[in-house]
């Protein structure tokens, strides 16, 4: 057993960081939902994560920059102090699995509380949430609707960890 794997998952004394995904809607596509759940109750092995749900906004009378204001104000104050906030953009820094695990390692070792990703609504993000957040990730150059991009995200962070412990999901 390496002494990193006993830091990260081991050790008594080691709180561990918890990853949050910070999304605005509800998954409520049957197959998505299905998928971010499954995912969810695998990672509940390897690290605490939870998915924390900004109510959507009714655009009512609202314009696309409006409602993307109105969004932008909701995941703010739905933010603690001491997060380190990562917004999943297409504009982002791209990894592949085995990078990705490792930037999830880094982040587990640096001691940190809570690890926060967040996918905005279909409008993007307001220029408050880009000042808010430390550091962007795209997990793809493609665009994909919102309720995949929680899937994927789940699957990938799932994958890291079995790449951290070394264990056959991820085939390389």
């Amino acid at each position: 057993m390496s002494y990193l794997f006993f830091c990260l998952f081991l050790h008594p004394k080691r709180k561990q960081m918890k990853v949050v995904l910070l999304v605005v809607g509800k998954t409520d596509e049957g197959c998505w939902k299905e998928a971010v759940d499954e995912y969810s109750r695998r990672l509940s092995h390897y690290i605490p994560f939870e998915t924390a749900v900004i109510s959507e906004q009714k655009k009512k009378n609202r314009t696309d920059s409006q409602q993307k204001e109105q969004e932008g104000r909701l995941i703010v104050s739905s933010l603690d102090e001491g997060d380190s906030c990562v917004l999943l953009d297409e504009r982002g820094q791209s990894f592949s699995s085995i990078q990705f695990a490792s930037y999830i390692e880094k982040k587990m070792l640096s001691g940190l509380k809570r690890l926060v990703f967040i996918t905005g609504g279909p409008y993007g993000y307001s220029d408050e949430v880009y000042e808010r957040v430390s550091e962007r990730i795209s997990l793809s150059k493609m665009t994909f609707s919102h309720q995949m991009v929680r899937s994927i995200f789940v699957e990938q962070l799932y994958r890291a960890m079995t790449i951290l412990r070394r264990e056959q999901y991820h085939h390389e």
